[in-house]
C-alpha cells in the first residue's frame, strides 16, 4: 500500500485538514466521561503544530442523522484539547460555509480549530461530492488519523481525500496499521485467535477469514453456545442462534480441513437467569440443565485455553468469554485477559468490550496493542479493504 504518513508531507505555513475520531462518551451535562480518543490523538496534533501547520481538526461525535444536537457538539472536545496540549483551540460552530472558511484562511502557521461535529450535515454520511468539496476547500492538505472510522465512505473520511493530492495518514492511524500488519501478515507463530461475543452471525466473516490465518481459535461468550448446540450438546435456556447452527458445522467443518484447532469451552458458569445476585454454579458442557443459563467459561477451560495462550508468537483477541459486566460472570474474562498480558507474544486486542476487559483487569499496559478501532477492526479481521485507508493510497 503506497501510503504517506504524516512525516512524508511538508506542513509548513498549509492549510492541514485532520479528521479524528473524537466520538467520546459525554454526561448528561456534556461533560467528557471518558477521553481515551481525544489523548490518542495528541501526537499527529503537536507533531503538525511543531511543523507550522495551520491545523483544522475535523469530527463526528454520535449519531445526529444531519440534524444539530447541541447535546452532541463537539465543543467539549475543543475545551479538553486546549486543557491537554496548553494551547488554545479555537472552536467554529460549523464545519463548510463561508464563516468557517474565514476562520480557516486567518489561522497562522502553529494555530488550530475545531469544526463542529461534521454528522450535522446529512451529506456528510452520504459521501456528497459538493460537501466533499465544501471541506476540501478548507484545506491544502488532508490527514486521517480516525482509524475507527476507517470502515465508513463518508465525505470526511473518503470523498476529501480524493479531492486533494497532498494526503497521509496520521501517527495514530500509521500505528495501527502497522500493527495490524505485524499482527496478520508476517505473524510470530503460533497465531492465537480469541473470539468472544454474544453471537456468531456478528462474527462469521470474522471467523472465515481469520481460520485462513490461525493456528488455533478459542470461542467463548454466548457465541460458544451456538457451536456447543451444533455438536449436539443441550445448552438450556443460554443464547443460542438456531439459524446459525448450519454455518457453526460449517466453520468448524473449515477449522479442521485448514488443521487449525477451534477450542470450544469443556466447562461454563450456569445460573437460571443473568440478574445480580442470582445464584450460579460451574458445570461441563455435557451436563448444561434444561433451565440453566451458560454465562461464563468454567475454571476447566480458563486454565487450558490461558495454556495455550502463554505458548503462543501472535494473539488477536476480540469479544469477552462472558456477561464480564456482572460480578458474578467476569471472572473467566478477566483470567484471559491476565493470561494474555503475562504471554510473550505480540498480543492486539480490538473491539470496545475487549478493551474494556483489558482495562478492568488492570493489564492494559501490558497488551503489545490496543486498537482504537470497533467496526474497523472487524472490518479488518474480516479482510476486508477499508475506504478510509484506500482513499489515502496514492
Amino acid at each position: 500500500m503506497a501510503i504517506k504518513s504524516i512525516a512524508d508531507l511538508d506542513l509548513f505555513n498549509k492549510r492541514v485538514f485532520c479528521r479524528f475520531d473524537f466520538n467520546v462518551p459525554l454526561d448528561g451535562n456534556g461533560a467528557i466521561k471518558d477521553d481515551t480518543r481525544i489523548v490518542r490523538a495528541l501526537p499527529t496534533i503537536r507533531y503538525a503544530i511543531e511543523k507550522g501547520a495551520r491545523l483544522i481538526l475535523c469530527s463526528h461525535l454520535g449519531r445526529p442523522k444531519g440534524t444539530v444536537k447541541p447535546e452532541l457538539s463537539l465543543k467539549p472536545v475543543a475545551a479538553r484539547l486546549s486543557q491537554l496540549l496548553g494551547q488554545n483551540v479555537s472552536f467554529v460552530s460549523d464545519c463548510v460555509g463561508p464563516e468557517v472558511l474565514l476562520v480557516v484562511n486567518n489561522l497562522h502557521s502553529g494555530e488550530m480549530v475545531l469544526l463542529e461535529n461534521v454528522r450535522f450535515h446529512s451529506e456528510e454520511t452520504k459521501n456528497d461530492p459538493n460537501f466533499s468539496a465544501q471541506l476540501a476547500e478548507l484545506a491544502d492538505v488532508y490527514i486521517n488519523d480516525a482509524f475507527g472510522t476507517a470502515h465508513r465512505a463518508h465525505c470526511s473520511t473518503v470523498g476529501i481525500a480524493e479531492l486533494l493530492k497532498e494526503k497521509g495518514a496520521g501517527l495514530l492511524m500509521k500505528e495501527e496499521l502497522e500493527n495490524l500488519e505485524k499482527a496478520f501478515a508476517n505473524p510470530r507463530k503460533p497465531v492465537v485467535g480469541i473470539i468472544g461475543g454474544a453471537k456468531v452471525s456478528d462474527k462469521i466473516s470474522v471467523l472465515k477469514n481469520i481460520l485462513t490465518k490461525m493456528d488455533m481459535v478459542l470461542i467463548g461468550g454466548g457465541m460458544a453456545n451456538t457451536f456447543l448446540k451444533a455438536e449436539g450438546l443441550e445448552v438450556g435456556i443460554s443464547l443460542v442462534e438456531n439459524d446459525m447452527i448450519a454455518i457453526a458445522k460449517e466453520i468448524m467443518e473449515i477449522a479442521s480441513a485448514r488443521k487449525c484447532d477451534f477450542c470450544l469451552p469443556k466447562d461454563v458458569i450456569v445460573a437460571l437467569g443473568m440478574d445480580n445476585g442470582v445464584e450460579s454454579k460451574v458445570t461441563s458442557v455435557d451436563k448444561i440443565g434444561l433451565k440453566e443459563m451458560a454465562l461464563d467459561i468454567g475454571p476447566v477451560t480458563t486454565r487450558e485455553f490461558s495454556g495455550r495462550i502463554q505458548k503462543a508468537g501472535t494473539i488477536i483477541w476480540n469479544g469477552p468469554m462472558g456477561v464480564f459486566e456482572q460480578a458474578a460472570f467476569k471472572k473467566g474474562t478477566m483470567e484471559i485477559a491476565k493470561a494474555v498480558a503475562a504471554s510473550k507474544a505480540f498480543s492486539v486486542v480490538g473491539g470496545g468490550d475487549s478493551v474494556r476487559a483489558v482495562i478492568q483487569a488492570g493489564v492494559s499496559e501490558k497488551i503489545s496493542y490496543i486498537s482504537t478501532g470497533g467496526g474497523a477492526f472487524m472490518e479488518f479481521l474480516e479482510g476486508k479493504a477499508l475506504p478510509g485507508v484506500v482513499a489515502l493510497e496514492s
